[in-house]
C-alpha cells in the first residue's frame, strides 16, 4: 500500500509544485539546510579564524564521515564542490600526448562528454564512444567497452548510474576489465550516492567523482573527488591558487583543492551532517519507499500506447529513478541541454509539475524520480497530467 512517508515534513518544498525531478536537483532535508547556515554564521563570526586555523582541520572531519560511508580511508578523499569540478581536476591530471585515446560511452552525462573532448583537443588527443548495447546488459556493457580498447587507451570514464537514461552500470566488473589491460578507469558516480551501497575501496577504480546534491541530499555545492593513493602526487588542479596548506599543516595531495580562493565551505562541511541525516534504518526507508513509488508510476506508463521500458527493462533495474521510452509525435526533433521538450513545459507550466522529458540517441524518454518526500499524490499528479 503507498502512503505518505513520516519524514516528508524534513523536506521545505514549494507545495504548489509537485516536485519529480529529485535527479537533476535534490533538495536537502531541513536539519541539513540548518547544518550549511551554521557553518556559514561560523565563518562570518571571525574569518580570519576559520579559514587560517579552523576549515582545513573541519574539512578532514567531514572527508572522516563521508569515508565511513562510502568504506574508504578519508585520505582518499578531497571534499570538492561537485563532481563537474573533480573531472576536471582528473581532466587536468591524466598526461595525454597526441594520439592518445580516452574511451567513454554513448550514455555519459554531457558535461562529462565536453571535458573530455576539450582536454583531448589541448593535447592532440582523440575521445573515443563505445556503442553500448539497448537496452543494456551488464555483461554486454562490459564487452562493448573492453571491444572499443585500443593500445592508445589512456582511461576510460563511466557514470557509475547515467542521467538520461538511468541506468545502473556493473562498475566492478568494467573495472576488473579495464585492470586486465592495465587502463586506468574514472568514474562518474552522482547518482550512485545513497542510491546504491557504495564501497570505494572494493570498486577497482583509480578515480571517484561525485556530488553530495544527489540521492544524499547534501547541500548544492557539495561533492567529493576520490584518488587512489598511487595518483595522489599526480593530481594537478585546472583552478591555480596557493597549492598550500594555509594553516601550515604537512602537505598533502589535497591542499590543491582544499583553497580554490576564499569561497563559503559551509556546503562541504554540511555535506556530513547529510551522511548523519541517513541512518541506516532511513537510507533503507529512503529506497524502498522511492522505489515503490516509482514502479507504480512506471507500471502505468507502460499501460499506455507507445510507451516503452527505454532502458531498465525490468523493476529490479533501478531503484528512485527510471526513465521510459515516449512516442514520438510528428515533427518531433531532438532538443538540446537548455531547451526542453515542449510537454515537459507544458507540464511545468500548466500543471506546476518538474520531470524532465529528453532525448538521448533518437529516442524521448520521461525521468521520474522520488525520495522521501514523494507521495502517491504526487505520482497519481503526473499520471493524470499526462
Amino acid at each position: 500500500m503507498l502512503s505518505d512517508h513520516p519524514l516528508a515534513s524534513f523536506w521545505s518544498l514549494d507545495p504548489d509544485t509537485t516536485y519529480l525531478n529529485h535527479g537533476s536537483f535534490g533538495p536537502s532535508p531541513l536539519p541539513v539546510q540548518q547544518a550549511r547556515a551554521a557553518w556559514s554564521t561560523r565563518l562570518e563570526r571571525q574569518p580570519m579564524r576559520f579559514f587560517c586555523q579552523e576549515m582545513e582541520a573541519e574539512l578532514d572531519s567531514a572527508a572522516a564521515v563521508l569515508a565511513g560511508f562510502l568504506k574508504t580511508q578519508p585520505e582518499r578523499l578531497a571534499l570538492i564542490d561537485n563532481a563537474t569540478v573533480a573531472m576536471n581536476v582528473v581532466a587536468a591530471s591524466i598526461d595525454l600526448k597526441p594520439g592518445d585515446e580516452i574511451l567513454i560511452n554513448d550514455h555519459e552525462y554531457g558535461a562529462v562528454k565536453n571535458i573530455w573532448q576539450a582536454r583531448c583537443r589541448e593535447s592532440g588527443a582523440r575521445l573515443v564512444t563505445a556503442t553500448l548495447p539497448f537496452p543494456p546488459t551488464a555483461a554486454d556493457i562490459v564487452t562493448a567497452l573492453e571491444s572499443a580498447i585500443t593500445p592508445k587507451t589512456r582511461l576510460i570514464v563511466v557514470s557509475h548510474v547515467t542521467s538520461a537514461t538511468a541506468c545502473i552500470l556493473p562498475i566492478k566488473a568494467i573495472c576488473q576489465m579495464a585492470q586486465s589491460h592495465g587502463i586506468p578507469v574514472c568514474v562518474d558516480g552522482p547518482h550512485a550516492i545513497a542510491m546504491l551501497d557504495v564501497n570505494l575501496n572494493d570498486l577497482g577504480c583509480d578515480y571517484y567523482c561525485a556530488s553530495g546534491h544527489k540521492w544524499l541530499c547534501g547541500p548544492f555545492g557539495s561533492g567529493f573527488l576520490w584518488v587512489h593513493p598511487r595518483h595522489h602526487s599526480s593530481i594537478r588542479c585546472p583552478v591555480i591558487s596557493w597549492g598550500g596548506s594555509i594553516a601550515g599543516r604537512p602537505a598533502t595531495w589535497k591542499d590543491r583543492t582544499n583553497w580554490l580562493g576564499t569561497r563559503d565551505p559551509a556546503p562541504l562541511l554540511a555535506m556530513a551532517d547529510a551522511v548523519r541525516f541517513f541512518t541506516p534504518e532511513r537510507l533503507q526507508q529512503y529506497r524502498q519507499h522511492a522505489h515503490a513509488l516509482v514502479s507504480h508510476a512506471r507500471r502505468a506508463l507502460l499501460d499506455r500506447p507507445g510507451v516503452g521500458t527505454f532502458c531498465t527493462p525490468d523493476q529490479s533495474d533501478f531503484v528512485s529513478m527510471a526513465a521510459v521510452e515516449l512516442p514520438q509525435p510528428p515533427g518531433w526533433k531532438p532538443g538540446y541541454h537548455g531547451s526542453p521538450d515542449p510537454l515537459q513545459i507544458e507540464l511545468r507550466d500548466m500543471h506546476k509539475i518538474e520531470i524532465p522529458v529528453g532525448a538521448w540517441n533518437g529516442h524521448r524518454f520521461l525521468r521520474v524520480s522520488a525520495h522521501l518526500y514523494t507521495t502517491p499524490t504526487d505520482i497519481e499528479r503526473l499520471l493524470a497530467a499526462l
